[in-house]
């Protein structure tokens, strides 16, 4: 499971600007040994997580947050959705037991009316904006309606054509649920809740979609998504389903609801069917959803307008069904150890938790040996990376591979370079890691050890015409071979996905 350090998953959000963005946790309870509720607001709060959102209304839960300031989404569960759709009296009944009775102790500020029903519960469908506006009108009932928004989250699957974002809609079917559900939304001026994974929308892309592109990793223009009728420019996948929900919005006349993502998140580990299910794909990913969230970045449809997410989720739950990521998708365990480290740093009102620097950039498994062969050269040329420990007889010499030298070679540039985004990519043949690949006398520069050579540096990265220092050896070769790597990667990746 790699590297787990406990460090802190520092989550601020800045209470006193409704426009600024906020990150949040769901949390399941499909846990062999689910910690009790004061365990779990102890996490919470250790954390500084604040705000959550529960699948249902558990009584002991929200009393634990009582008092904490934590601001919570409760939810009607399906299996009580068509009760209160039926009666006002039950919907009322149903908001004195699980909300009158924890506000204001409790801050509930939003109450999710099911999940998914559409594509779950497609019977229920009928009566999901009559459990909408039952609710909302004991909300009123108690003015507690400005305080406490009612919506109901919906997979990003209702939106059909969904690239080019312009092109996006609703499901026609669902257009009598859709409109009036829409209308509610604009008329109590609440959100419209998305479940958005770009892990899935990758899967079942079968190439289309790169990976870079799903975990938010730096593009160059040229390897960018355009929208040929906006000529919007979509450097991830999360933006673009966003923006394919404001078009949807917009094709049935709402141009004002905003959007909160209900879920979010990447699996830490998977079966053989699931090869891109890893901690690193996931550390990835959460990162940089986090520091996008709260930088207020915004779509290229609503640029700086932020998209307030829940990641998906704060425990692996490993009574899931179904295959195995299905059970790790959690940040921590059930003890409250973190699956793994977040890379957190730069993104704003957000603590990194990576001060130990216990991240390191190593060779992707199975890349191919010439393109690890250019970037290693590379690296130890124009990258000014001191390769002299990897010459014979000295410690990192064995074992004498080229993944195994350009592992030592990628992470030297990327502390070198202070752990920047995208000086861990070589191309697409390295990756990030929280296990620390240090053998024997061989100690790699991310290490908390040393070999002695490696001195940190802010210095920018290099052209392909600097100087080399430190060992040019074997493994210092011409740039121009790392840079056709780089040509010939955008050309295929131009031909197949822009």
């Amino acid at each position: 499971m790699g590297l787990l350090v406990f460090a802190l998953f520092l989550v601020v959000s800045a209470a006193s600007a409704d426009e600024d963005g906020f990150i949040g946790v769901n949390i399941g309870t499909a846990l062999s040994d689910m910690p009790n509720p004061t365990q779990v607001v102890a996490l919470l709060k250790a954390q500084q997580i604040h705000h959550v959102r529960l699948y249902d209304a558990d009584r002991a839960m929200l009393l634990a947050l009582a008092n904490t300031g934590i601001r919570v989404t409760v939810s009607v569960p399906n299996d009580q959705l068509l009760g209160i759709g039926q009666s006002n009296a039950t919907a009322a009944n149903w908001v004195s037991r699980n909300v009158l009775a924890h506000v204001p102790a409790t801050n509930i500020t939003a109450i999710a009316v099911g999940s998914e029903v559409l594509s779950t519960l497609p019977n229920a469908a009928t009566i999901l904006v009559s459990a909408m506006k039952y609710i909302h009108s004991a909300l009123v009932a108690s003015n507690l309606d400005s305080q406490i928004k009612v919506s109901t989250p919906h997979p990003s699957s209702i939106i059909l054509d969904s690239f080019p974002p312009s092109q996006a809609f609703f499901n026609r079917s669902w257009d009598p649920v859709m409109v009036p559900l829409l209308k509610f939304l604009q008329s109590t001026g609440s959100f419209l809740m998305l479940n958005v994974y770009p892990y899935y929308d990758y899967m079942k892309s079968n190439g289309v979609i790169p990976l870079d592109y799903a975990l938010f990793r730096p593009l160059s223009p040229n390897k960018e998504a355009v929208d040929p009728n906006t000529l919007l420019r979509y450097t991830n996948v999360f933006d673009a389903v966003i923006d394919a929900g404001y078009f949807a919005m917009s094709y049935v006349n709402f141009t004002n609801i905003p959007i909160v993502v209900t879920e979010s998140g990447w699996p830490s580990k998977g079966d053989s069917s699931e090869p891109d299910a890893t901690l690193d794909n996931a550390n990835t990913y959460n990162s940089n959803l986090i520091r996008h969230v709260l930088n207020n970045t915004g779509t290229p449809k609503h640029p700086g307008i932020a998209i307030s997410t829940y990641i998906y989720e704060l425990y692996n739950e490993d009574l899931r069904p179904g295959p195995i990521s299905e059970k790790n998708w959690g940040l921590f365990d059930a003890n409250g150890v973190p699956i793994y480290i977040l890379r957190l740093t730069g993104s704003g009102t957000v603590l990194a938790n990576d001060t130990t620097n216990q991240t390191f950039c190593v060779a992707r498994e199975g890349a191919d040996r010439k393109m690890l062969q250019a970037a290693l050269d590379w690296a130890c040329g124009p990258g000014k990376v001191d390769c002299s420990p990897l010459l014979q007889g000295q410690p990192c010499y064995e074992p004498d591979t080229v993944s195994a030298h350009a592992s030592y070679a990628f992470d030297a540039y990327y502390h070198r370079m202070v752990m920047a985004d995208g000086t861990c990519n070589f191309n697409g043949v390295a990756a990030v890691t929280t296990t620390d690949p240090s053998r024997g006398s061989c100690i790699f520069p991310g290490s908390g050890r040393r070999n002695g050579t490696f001195t940190n540096s802010t210095s920018p990265v290099p052209s392909s015409n600097s100087t080399a220092s430190g060992c040019r050896s074997r493994y210092f070769g011409s740039s121009d071979a790392f840079t056709s790597s780089v040509v010939l990667g955008i050309l295929l990746w131009s031909a197949t996905f822009l």
